[in-house]
C-alpha cells in the first residue's frame, strides 16, 4: 500500500511541483495554458493558497512514497463546490483512493454535494456513474467535461 499525504503548497518545494505539473501526459487531460516558469508557479500557488482559506476549501499537494505526485483539493466551482484531482501519469493508480480522501473533506466542511469534472480527454469511468447521483456534460473554459454530481454522506466522513 502506498504512503499518501497532503501537504500545504507553503511547505512544497515549488521546482519540483513545477516539474509535474509541466509534466505532458499530465497537461493533456487539463484545459490549456502555458508551462509553469518559477514566477507563474509562484503566482499560482498563492491563488490556491488563497482558495485554500475560502470556507468550505480545502487544496493540498500530494505526496505519494514521499514524492511531490501531483494536488487535489475541493474548490468552488460555478454551481457549487468541485473535487480536483491533479496526478503524474506515475501515480495515476492512487486516484481512487485519493476521491475517497476527498469525499471524506468534502463531509468534514459540511457539503451536501460536490461534483467532479473530467475534461473530454478522458473516458467516462463507468465506477464513478454508479457512485455519482448524475452525470451530465457540461462547458467550463471553453472545453467540454463529463460532470459526476456526488451526494455527500454526513453521516460517514
Amino acid at each position: 500500500m502506498r504512503n499518501i499525504e497532503y501537504l500545504a503548497f507553503e511547505y512544497v518545494d515549488l521546482n519540483v511541483l513545477m516539474d509535474v505539473l509541466n509534466e505532458g501526459s499530465l497537461r493533456e487531460h487539463l484545459v490549456e495554458h502555458p508551462y509553469f516558469d518559477p514566477k507563474s508557479i509562484s503566482e499560482w500557488v498563492k491563488g490556491k493558497v488563497e482558495t485554500d482559506a475560502v470556507e468550505g476549501c480545502r487544496v493540498r499537494v500530494i505526496s505519494i512514497d514521499g514524492d511531490i505526485a501531483g494536488w487535489c483539493g475541493i474548490q468552488p466551482d460555478d454551481k457549487g463546490f468541485e473535487i480536483a484531482i491533479v496526478l503524474s501519469q506515475k501515480f495515476w493508480g492512487a486516484g481512487a483512493s485519493i476521491f475517497k480522501t476527498l469525499l471524506g473533506w468534502a463531509a468534514e466542511l459540511g457539503h451536501k454535494e460536490v461534483c467532479f469534472h473530467l475534461l473530454d480527454s478522458r473516458r467516462e469511468y463507468k465506477t464513478l456513474a454508479k457512485m455519482a447521483d448524475s452525470v451530465s456534460r457540461s462547458q467550463l473554459l471553453g472545453r467540454s467535461f463529463t460532470t459526476y454530481l456526488f451526494s455527500v454522506d454526513q453521516k460517514n466522513p
